[in-house]
C-alpha cells in the first residue's frame, strides 16, 4: 500500500520523512498516535465547523474535523480577513496530519472514522494499516468531492442552458463581481490577479499593463491568463521593477464594456530591517549560555584606543581590551559601539568583532561622516564601563587642485511616489575659493549609472528630486563645485524606495521583509468617480531656487489612480497657470523651479483620474520667491584655553538668531603663517571643541563659523593667540588655591545662616572655579565633626548653610577649588549662634574691592547686605581712615547715602595707606558696618594706563585698555558701571596679546555709563572711562567726521556761461592734495576729455571746471562732480531739467548770437522808449561798433518808416519821435506816406517796431513790442505825465446846473479817470454826468439840490498808484455855484424858447421853367412863432400858384405849382414870438437850358430829380454853399448849413427840392449854443 502515495504528496515540504524508513515507523506510529489523539481530543472540544478561508497570502488552509452534531455547508469560495470574496478554492489533500484528512457526510461516518483510528492508534503499530486506513478515508472523501463537482457542474451547465433558450431577456453587459485587488511584492516574487465577470453573452476579458494589452505568448513564462467558469486570472512570474504599473482587465460583449484597475508596485529588498519588526528565530550557537546568577563582574577598558586621525577612503580600527573579573569561561558581555552618543549597528561600514577579551571596531571605507566621539559600552549585569575617543576624518586629496572637499551627511527626507528631498551638509574646506553651489545625483538600486538630478548648481543644501518611478529605489550623492572645478563625490545615502508613505508605514506595520508576504496597498478603485479637492495645501519649504507645495489625498476613499495637477497664479492677477501640463504627479509633493525671485505667487492643486479632473484645492497664502532661511550670523568671542600638551579647549559665543543650525567649523592657525586648517570636518553643534593634533610650544589662534542649509556664515574674529601646552603644572609649586579668610556671617534666621569670605591670596595655578563650605556644632565649647554644606562648588563668595538648629553655635571652614584641585580649609571661623535677627536696620555690606588705585584716587566697590532688615536698603555710607590711625578718626566720605554700589574716592594723600568700611541704611537707620578692606596704598604703579578713546577711520567707536606684565592665566574682563558685560548686543569685546578692546556697536544714548577693564592675575590692574552725555555727543561727531570724512568745498557746482555761449560748470574745493582727483558724472555715467567736454583741476587754488561748448536737450540731466582724495570724499551735483535747463540752453544759444551780433554793428541797449514831460513819446537805442557807411531803418509793423528828415546816429544813439498827425489833410497821404511828426498818440500808433542796422559786417535787429500788454505799460506811462499835469479841481455853473472841471496840459481817450463822491465811486445817470471838452475834464450836476454837498474827487489811474485831485462843494462854495446856475438856467430857457429857422432853406435854388417848386423848412419856438414870407423884401400871401403852408406849428412849406421867369428873386422866411424873431433867404434861378453860369445851381432831370448843372465846374462843386439865417433876438444872428434832400411827389409826377437840417447838426445844436461849424460838400456825398 506504500505505493500508492501520490508521487506530489512525497515530494511535499511537509511530508513526515519517517515514512520512507521501516525501522523508525514503529516509534514514529507511537509518537504521532498518541500526539494526534491529544490533538484530535482537544480540538474537538473547542473548535466549530466553519468554511474554507483563503489569505492572500497564506495559501489554502481546509477546515478541521469537528465532533459537533451538525455539519455546516462547505464553500469553495476564497475570502480574505474582511470577509471577502477573491475567488474560487479547489481543495488540495495532504498527507499530514497537520492538515485536513477528508469530509464525511454523516455524523456517523466521521465518528466511525475518529473511533477506527482511534482504535488503529491502540491496537496496531504497524504503519501498513494505518496508511491503508488513511487512503480509505481520503478516497471516500474525494468521492464526495468529484459527486458534488459533477452536481455543481450539471446545475451550472443547466442555467447555461437557460440562459440559451431566454437569451433576448437575459443578455446584459459585462459587470466585474470581483475585482482585481491591488498589490505590492517583493521582487522576484510571484503575484496573481483574478477577479470574476458576469455577462450574456460570454464577455472577452484582455488584461493590460499601462494600458497596453499584455501578450503571453510574447512574453513567455512571464505571465499567464487563466479563464475558467467566469474566473479570470493574471499571474506575473518573478516580478522585477519594471512590472511597477497599473493594469486594468477589460471585459467585453454585444452589450457593451466595463473595466477594473488594480497597482502592482515591487519592491526590492535592502537588506535593512526594521526594529519595529519582530526578529527571526535563530538557532542557539555552539556558545551556550551562563549563567550570571550570583556573580558580581568587575570590567577594566585597558589598551585604550587614543584620539585618532584618519583620510578619506582609508580603513581605520579601533579597538580595547575588556577584562572582566571573575573571568568565565566563554562568557559574552554585551559590547557596544557608539559614535555621538548614537548607536552603531554591524553595516558594510562598520564591522565590529568581540575575541573574547578585545572588542574591535573596524571602520571599512572613512568618510567625514564616520568623524565624532567614539565609545565603547561593556555592559555586564553588574553594570557597564565606558571609553571614549575622538575620531577625525580629513577630506581625500582633491582630483582637481582648489576644488572643495566633498559634501557629508547625504540624507533623503519626505520620500514619495515620485519625489524625494535631498539634504546634505557642507564641507568645512572651500578650497580657497567660496563654493558655487551643489550638484545631486542619484543612481537606481542594482546599476551603476549616475545621473544628475539638477542643470544648475544649488546653493542650498536641500532639493527636491522629482521624476522618479514609483516602487524603484535609488541612491544619491552630492558633489560641491567653486571655480576651480567640482570635489568628490559625498558618501552614498540610504537606499531609499519611491513609494507612498502609507504603503511604507503599511508594510512596516504589517510584516517582516524576509516573509515575501503580498500586501494590499490600494482601496479598491470605483469608476466613473471624479475626485475632490485635495486637503490642507501648505508651502513646506521655500528657496529662491524652487518652491515645494505638500498636501493631502481627498477625503473621498476608493478613488481611482488619483494623480494631481499643480497651478500658480502671480499675486495680483486672476490667471491661473498649470504648471505640470505634460504628466500629473503621483504624489502629494510637488517642487516648483523656474519662479521669479522677488515675485509672490499663490498656489492650489487639482485632482485628476480617467473620469476627469477634479475642482481645484483653495489656493496657499501669496509667498514671495526667496530663500526663507537665512545663512546664521557670525560666532563671537572665540576663547582658547590650554588643555593638553597637543589639544586646545576652543569655547565660543553661538550666533544669535540662528535659524535650523546644523553645527560650527572650527579652523586654526599657527600666528603669524596665515594658513588656516580645519579642526574638524564634520559640524559640531556645541558650543566648545577641543582641536587635537597641534603642535607643542606653537602659539595657535582660532576661529569659528556657523552652518546651515542656507549656508556658511562669516568667520568670528580672530582669537588671542595661545601657546600649547599643559594647563596645569609647568613649574608653579602649589596648583591648589590657598585657603579663603575672613569669615563673616551676612543674616541668620532660624534655621540658617548666610556667610561670606574673602578670596585666597594664592589662588594657584589656574582661575577659581568654586568653593565649598563645611560647618561643625560647638556645644559647651567643644566642637564636632565636620560636615559639608555643599556638595556642588559655588562661584560667589556668599552661601546660605541651612538645615541648621536654632539657638545652636557653630563654626565654619570654606576651601577654594581650580583646575588644580581643591585647596586646604581656611582656619575655622569664629563661633555664631544661629538665632534670627530682628534688628530694624539693614545687615553689614560685603566683598569690598579696591580697584584702580592712583596717586590721589581710588574705586571702591561693595556688594549690598544681604539681610535687608524692616525696610529695603535706600543707600550707603562710607567710611575712611589712614590705615594706622585710630579707630576714633574714622571719617565720611559722603554726607549723603549714594545709591550706587560703587564709588570714586578722590582727594587722597599720595603714598598714604588707607582703609575703607562701607553701612547700609534704611528707613531704620543705617546698619552694621562691613569688615574693614586691607591696607591700600595711594600710588600709582609703574607702567600703569588708562582707557583710551579711539575712533578709527571706518568711524567705529572704541575703548582700547593695554596691559604690559600679564601672566598666562592673564584676562582683561570689562564692566559696565563694574557690572561685568556679557552681553555682545552693545558692545563687542577684542583681545590680541596685552591689548583689550571694547567696540561698540552702535553707540546710543543707552550706553552712558562708566565703563571699566580689570586684569585678572595680577596685582589689580584696571582703569575706567566715563561715558557721559556731553562726551556721547563729541564722540558721535567724531565717529562721523572720521566715518564719512569729506573734503571741504569752498563753492558747491554751479553754471555759468561763457563768451560764445560756452557752459563751464565749476565748483572750488577749499583743501585738496596732489593726490586728489575728480570723476565727472552725468546722468550716472562718467564722461571724459574730449571735443564735447573740456576739463580743468587746478589742484593749487582747488578750482575744478568742465566747459561745453553749447547745451543740446540730450544734456538735460543731472551733472556731478566727485571728488577723492585719499578715504576722503565730496561731492556736488546740479540738476538742470526742466524750465530750467531750457532756460540755460536758451541763454547759451543768446550769447552764441550775441557773440555773433557783435562782430558787426550792433545793439548795445536795445530798441526802448521815453516820454518826455510834455507827454510825447521818443523811441531810442544805442548802438556800438558803426561805421560810416552803417545804416539804420526804421519798420512798423513790418513797413518802413519814410521819415520827413535824415536819422542819424547822435552818440551812438538813435531816436525816432512818435507824434500825432498834424491836420485832417494828411489823411490822404498816410496811406502812401507816413509822416513821423506828431504831438500826441493813440492806438494808432500800437505796434511792432523794429529797427535794422547793417553794413558790409552784418546786420542787427531790434524789435520792441507796443502792442497790447507792450502799449498798455506805454500808455500808463504817458497816463502818469497827464495826470501830475492836472490843475486843482475847480468849481463853475451852467444853465444845466454845477461843473467841476479841471485842465490837463495833454488828453489822451484812452485815459481812465474816475469820479469819486464822499470816496465812493459815482454811478453816472442823466442827472449827473461826466465829459472831456478840450483838455478839460468835467463832472456836471444837473439840478443840483443840498443833498450833493459834499467832497469831491477825481483819479487818474497810470497803472501804478494813481492821482488824486479833490474839491469841497459845500457852504459858501455850493451856495454861490448855485445862485449862478439859477440865473444861467433863465438864460438859457429864454434862448431855447425864441422863434427860429431850424432849416430846410438852400441859398440859391436854379430850376427850369414850367417845373414845380417845393420847398419846406422847420420852425421852432415856444410859443408857436407867426410865419410870413417875402419876395424880394415883400409880404407875400398864398394862392393857388404860389402855396404857402405851416402845419402842425413845425414845418413851413413854400410851392410853386408851375414857375416861370416871374418867380425869380429873392425869397424870405421871417418867424417871430414874444422872445424873438428869426429869417431865412433863398435865391430862386429861373432857365430855360442847363447853361454854364459858373456857379453851383440845382436842376432835375427828365425824371423829375435835381441834379447838378452840366456845366458847373468841378471846383464850384466842391465849394462850401451857406445859407444864412438872421435871428434878431439881442442882436446875435445862427447860420446853419442846410443839405438838400429830394422829395418825390408821387400823385403829381412832380420832384421838388426840400432843405433838410441833418440829424448830426441837430445833435450839435443841442450841444453847442454859440458856434459855426462848416460843411464840406463832395460831389459823391451831394444830396439827391
Amino acid at each position: 500500500m506504500s505505493g500508492s502515495m501520490p508521487f506530489y504528496q512525497k515530494h511535499h515540504r511537509h511530508y513526515d520523512r519517517g515514512y520512507r524508513s521501516r525501522e523508525t515507523e514503529s516509534k514514529l506510529s507511537q509518537y504521532q498516535t498518541s500526539s494526534r489523539y491529544t490533538a484530535g481530543s482537544s480540538t474537538s472540544a473547542i473548535s466549530t465547523s466553519r468554511g474554507l478561508k483563503v489569505s492572500s497570502h497564506s495559501g489554502l488552509e481546509a477546515s478541521r474535523l469537528s465532533p459537533v452534531p451538525k455539519r455546516a455547508k462547505p464553500t469553495y469560495l476564497a475570502v480574505d480577513k474582511e470577509n471577502q470574496i477573491i475567488g474560487y478554492v479547489v481543495p488540495i489533500f495532504r498527507g499530514s496530519q497537520e492538515f485536513v484528512t477528508g469530509f464525511s457526510n454523516t455524523e456517523e461516518a466521521r465518528v466511525r472514522d475518529t473511533a477506527a483510528y482511534m482504535a488503529r492508534r491502540d491496537l496496531f503499530t504497524s504503519g501498513l494499516e494505518m496508511e491503508r486506513s488513511e487512503q480509505i478515508s481520503r478516497r471516500e472523501t474525494m468521492r464526495e468531492s468529484a459527486e458534488r463537482i459533477s452536481l455543481n457542474k450539471r446545475i451550472y451547465e443547466h442555467g447555461e442552458h437557460f440562459k440559451r433558450i431566454n437569451e433576448d431577456s437575459l443578455m446584459h453587459a459585462p459587470e466585474f463581481v470581483i475585482k482585481p485587488r491591488s498589490h505590492t511584492v517583493w521582487e522576484k516574487q510571484c503575484v496573481r490577479l483574478h477577479c470574476t465577470v458576469s455577462g450574456w453573452p460570454d464577455p472577452r476579458v484582455v488584461w493590460y499593463k499601462n494600458n497596453v494589452a499584455i501578450d503571453p505568448i510574447g512574453n513567455a513564462g512571464k505571465y499567464k491568463l487563466e479563464s475558467r467558469y467566469s474566473v479570470h486570472s493574471l499571474e506575473i512570474n518573478r516580478c522585477d521593477f519594471d512590472d511597477t504599473a497599473q493594469y486594468h482587465v477589460s471585459a467585453m460583449n454585444s452589450k457593451g464594456e466595463q473595466s477594473a484597475y488594480a497597482s502592482v508596485v515591487v519592491k526590492r529588498f535592502k537588506g535593512e530591517i526594521d526594529e519595529s519588526l519582530p526578529s527571526p528565530r535563530r538557532a542557539s550557537t555552539e556558545d551556550g549560555p551562563v549563567s550570571e546568577y550570583g556573580i558580581n563582574f568587575q570590567t577594566h577598558i585597558v589598551d585604550k584606543f587614543g584620539v585618532s586621525f584618519g583620510r578619506e577612503g582609508e580603513t581605520m580600527s579601533l579597538g580595547c581590551t575588556v577584562i572582566i573579573y571573575p573571568t568565565l569561561h566563554l562568557y559574552k558581555p554585551e559590547v557596544q559601539w557608539y559614535r555621538d552618543d548614537v548607536l552603531l549597528s554591524p553595516s558594510k561600514w562598520n564591522h565590529m568583532h568581540w575575541s573574547g577579551d578585545r572588542a574591535t571596531l573596524t571602520l571599512t571605507h572613512l568618510n567625514k561622516e564616520d568623524e565624532g566621539l567614539y565609545t565603547l559600552r561593556v555592559t555586564t549585569k553588574s553594570g557597564y564601563e565606558t571609553y571614549s575617543a575622538y575620531v577625525f576624518v580629513k577630506d581625500a586629496d582633491a582630483e582637481v587642485e582648489r576644488a572643495p572637499g566633498a559634501p557629508l551627511d547625504v540624507r533623503c527626507l519626505d520620500a514619495n511616489k515620485d519625489y524625494i528631498i535631498v539634504t546634505w551638509k557642507q564641507p568645512a574646506v572651500d578650497g580657497g575659493d567660496s563654493i558655487l553651489g551643489y550638484f545631486v545625483d542619484r543612481c537606481e538600486v542594482g546599476t551603476t549609472h549616475w545621473i544628475q538630478c539638477n542643470d544648475t548648481p544649488v546653493k542650498f543644501a536641500r532639493f527636491p528630486v522629482t521624476g522618479l518611478v514609483e516602487g524603484r529605489s535609488y541612491l544619491f550623492r552630492v558633489r560641491a563645485i567653486n571655480k576651480s572645478g567640482m570635489s568628490r563625490p559625498s558618501r552614498v545615502s540610504e537606499p531609499v524606495a519611491a513609494m507612498d508613505p502609507s504603503d511604507r508605514a503599511r508594510m512596516r506595520g504589517t510584516s517582516a521583509p524576509w516573509t515575501g508576504q503580498i500586501i494590499v496597498t490600494e482601496e479598491e478603485p470605483a469608476e466613473g468617480v471624479v475626485p475632490g479637492r485635495p486637503l490642507e495645501l501648505q508651502v513646506t519649504e521655500a528657496t529662491k531656487n524652487y518652491v515645494v507645495l505638500s498636501w493631502n489625498p481627498p477625503g473621498e476613499k476608493g478613488l481611482e489612480g488619483v494623480m494631481y495637477y499643480v497651478e500658480k497664479c502671480v499675486s495680483g492677477t486672476d490667471s491661473w497657470q498649470r504648471v505640470n501640463t505634460e504628466i500629473p504627479v503621483k504624489s502629494p509633493r510637488f517642487a516648483l523651479f523656474d519662479l521669479a525671485e522677488g515675485k509672490s505667487y499663490s498656489f492650489r492643486v487639482r485632482c485628476c483620474n480617467s473620469a476627469g479632473v477634479g475642482e481645484p484645492s483653495d489656493p496657499t497664502e501669496a509667498i514671495t520667491v526667496g530663500d526663507k532661511l537665512d545663512i546664521p550670523s557670525a560666532p563671537s568671542k572665540v576663547v582658547p584655553t590650554r588643555n593638553t600638551d597637543t589639544s586646545v579647549v576652543v569655547s565660543w559665543v553661538a550666533s544669535s538668531e540662528a535659524k535650523e543650525l546644523v553645527g560650527y567649523y572650527i579652523e586654526g592657525s599657527i600666528e603669524g603663517s596665515n594658513v588656516w586648517e580645519p579642526c574638524n570636518n564634520k559640524p559640531v553643534k556645541a558650543t566648545r571643541f577641543i582641536c587635537h593634533g597641534l603642535m607643542t610650544g606653537e602659539k595657535y589662534m582660532f576661529r569659528v563659523r556657523a552652518v546651515n542649509a542656507a549656508g556658511l556664515s562669516q568667520f568670528s574674529p580672530e582669537s588671542e593667540a595661545v601657546e600649547v601646552k599643559a594647563a596645569i603644572g609647568g613649574g608653579i609649586p602649589h596648583a591648589s588655591p590657598a585657603p579663603p579668610y575672613g569669615i563673616t556671617v551676612l543674616e541668620c534666621v532660624c534655621d540658617s545662616m548666610v556667610l561670606a569670605w574673602k578670596q585666597p591670596s594664592f589662588i594657584g595655578g589656574a582661575d577659581i572655579t568654586g568653593y565649598f563650605v563645611d560647618y561643625r556644632e560647638v556645644t559647651d565649647g567643644v566642637p564636632g565633626k565636620w560636615h559639608e554644606a555643599n556638595i556642588k562648588a559655588i562661584s560667589d563668595r556668599a552661601y546660605r548653610v541651612s538645615d541648621l538648629k536654632e539657638n545652636r553655635k557653630y563654626q565654619f571652614q570654606v576651601r577654594a577649588a581650580n583646575m588644580a584641585g581643591v585647596g586646604i580649609p581656611s582656619l575655622p571661623s569664629n563661633t555664631f549662634l544661629c538665632e534670627e535677627w530682628t534688628i530694624a536696620v539693614p545687615g553689614p555690606p560685603h566683598d569690598l574691592q579696591v580697584r584702580e588705585v592712583r596717586n590721589d584716587s581710588l574705586v571702591l566697590l561693595w556688594k549690598p547686605p544681604v539681610y535687608q532688615g524692616r525696610d529695603p536698603v535706600n543707600g550707603f555710607y562710607i567710611d575712611i581712615k589712614e590705615a594706622d590711625a585710630p579707630e576714633e578718626v574714622w571719617r565720611g566720605v559722603n554726607n549723603k547715602a549714594t545709591e550706587k554700589t560703587f564709588i570714586k574716592i578722590k582727594n587722597l594723600k599720595e603714598g598714604e595707606r588707607f582703609v575703607f568700611r562701607v553701612r547700609a541704611q534704611n528707613k531704620a537707620g543705617v546698619g552694621e558696618c562691613s569688615d574693614v578692606t586691607e591696607p591700600v596704598p595711594a600710588l600709582t604703579k609703574p607702567g600703569t594706563k588708562e582707557i583710551v578713546v579711539d575712533v578709527n577711520d571706518d568711524g567705529i567707536i572704541s575703548l582700547n585698555y593695554e596691559f604690559c606684565d600679564l601672566t598666562p592665566d592673564s584676562k582683561f574682563v570689562w564692566s559696565k558701571n563694574y557690572e561685568e558685560i556679557t552681553d555682545s548686543s552693545r558692545l563687542t569685546i577684542e583681545t590680541k596679546g596685552n591689548k583689550s578692546k571694547a567696540i561698540f556697536n552702535t553707540l546710543e544714548e543707552e550706553d552712558i555709563g562708566i565703563y571699566s577693564c580689570l586684569v585678572t592675575h595680577t596685582d589689580g590692574a584696571s582703569s575706567s572711562y566715563n561715558l557721559s552725555e556731553e562726551e556721547l555727543k563729541r564722540l558721535l561727531e567724531v565717529s562721523h567726521d572720521h566715518k564719512f570724512p569729506i573734503i571741504p568745498l569752498k563753492s558747491e557746482l554751479a553754471v555759468e556761461l561763457l563768451e560764445k555761449g560756452k557752459v563751464r560748470f565749476w565748483l572750488q574745493a577749499d583743501k585738496i592734495s596732489a593726490n586728489g582727483k575728480v570723476d565727472y558724472i552725468f546722468n550716472e555715467k562718467a564722461v571724459s576729455q574730449g571735443e564735447k567736454y573740456k576739463m580743468n583741476f587746478d589742484k593749487n587754488t582747488g578750482v575744478i571746471e568742465m566747459i561745453m561748448e553749447s547745451l543740446t536737450p540730450a544734456d538735460e540731466g543731472t551733472f556731478t562732480f566727485q571728488l577723492q582724495d585719499g578715504k576722503a570724499t565730496n561731492q556736488s551735483s546740479l540738476v538742470l531739467i526742466g524750465d530750467v535747463f531750457k532756460a540755460l540752453q536758451k541763454e547759451s544759444e543768446f550769447q552764441k548770437k550775441e557773440w555773433v551780433r557783435k562782430q558787426g554793428p550792433h545793439f548795445i541797449e536795445y530798441l526802448g522808449y521815453e516820454v518826455t514831460p510834455e507827454c510825447c513819446v521818443i523811441l531810442k537805442c544805442k548802438v556800438g561798433n558803426v561805421k560810416k557807411e552803417t545804416s539804420a531803418h526804421w519798420y512798423k509793423d513790418g513797413r518802413e518808416i519814410k521819415s520827413d528828415e535824415h536819422l542819424g546816429f547822435t552818440e551812438g544813439v538813435l531816436k525816432l519821435e512818435i507824434a500825432q498827425r498834424d491836420s485832417p489833410a494828411d489823411t490822404a497821404d498816410y496811406a502812401d506816406d507816413l509822416i513821423w511828426r506828431r504831438l500826441k498818440i493813440s492806438k494808432k500808433d500800437a505796434g511792432v517796431y523794429e529797427v535794422v542796422l547793417k553794413d558790409d559786417r552784418g546786420k542787427d535787429t531790434s524789435t520792441l513790442n507796443l502792442t497790447d500788454q507792450g502799449f498798455k505799460d506805454l500808455m500808463n506811462e504817458v497816463f502818469s505825465f497827464i495826470a501830475n499835469s492836472s490843475t486843482a479841481l475847480k468849481i463853475t455853473s451852467t444853465d444845466q446846473g454845477i461843473r467841476l472841471y479841471t485842465f490837463v496840459s495833454y488828453y489822451n481817450d484812452l485815459l481812465q479817470v474816475t469820479w469819486h463822491y464822499k470816496d465812493s465811486a459815482i454811478a453816472f445817470s442823466d442827472r449827473i454826468k461826466s465829459g472831456v471838452v478840450g483838455e478839460q475834464l468835467w463832472l456836471q450836476i444837473t439840478e443840483p439840490t443840498e443833498k450833493d454837498m459834499g467832497k469831491y474827487a477825481i483819479e487818474f489811474n497810470d497803472g501804478k498808484g494813481g492821482l488824486r485831485r479833490t474839491v469841497e462843494l459845500s457852504g459858501q462854495a455850493f451856495d454861490d455855484a448855485f445862485a449862478e446856475f439859477q440865473r444861467l438856467k433863465a438864460a438859457a430857457i429864454a434862448e431855447r424858447s425864441r422863434a427860429r429857422v431850424a432849416g430846410g432853406l438852400p441859398d440859391v435854388v436854379t430850376i427850369q421853367e414850367g417845373k414845380a417848386l417845393n420847398l419846406t423848412c422847420n420852425i421852432s419856438g415856444d410859443p408857436v412863432p407867426e410865419v410870413t414870407w417875402l419876395k424880394n423884401d415883400r409880404e407875400i400871401t398864398s394862392d393857388d400858384h404860389c402855396i404857402l403852408k405851416f402845419a402842425s406849428g413845425k414845418f413851413a412849406s413854400f410851392i410853386i405849382t408851375g414857375v416861370n421867369t416871374s418867380d425869380s428873386g429873392k425869397y424870405s422866411i421871417l418867424v417871430k414870438n414874444k422872445y424873438g424873431t428869426e429869417s431865412g433867404d433863398f435865391t430862386l434861378e429861373i432857365t430855360e437850358g442847363t447853361p454854364d453860369l459858373g456857379v453851383t445851381s440845382y436842376s432835375t432831370d427828365a425824371e423829375g430829380n435835381v441834379v447838378f448843372g452840366p456845366n458847373t465846374p468841378k471846383e464850384r462843386m466842391k465849394t462850401t454853399v451857406t445859407g444864412t439865417k438872421k435871428q434878431k433876438q439881442k442882436g446875435d444872428s445862427v447860420t446853419k448849413t442846410l443839405p438838400m434832400e429830394k422829395v418825390e411827389d408821387k400823385d403829381k409826377g412832380k420832384v421838388t427840392v426840400e432843405a433838410k437840417a441833418s440829424d448830426s447838426e441837430q445833435t450839435e445844436d443841442a450841444k453847442e449854443e454859440v458856434a459855426e461849424q462848416p460843411l464840406t460838400a463832395d460831389q459823391s456825398e451831394a444830396p439827391e
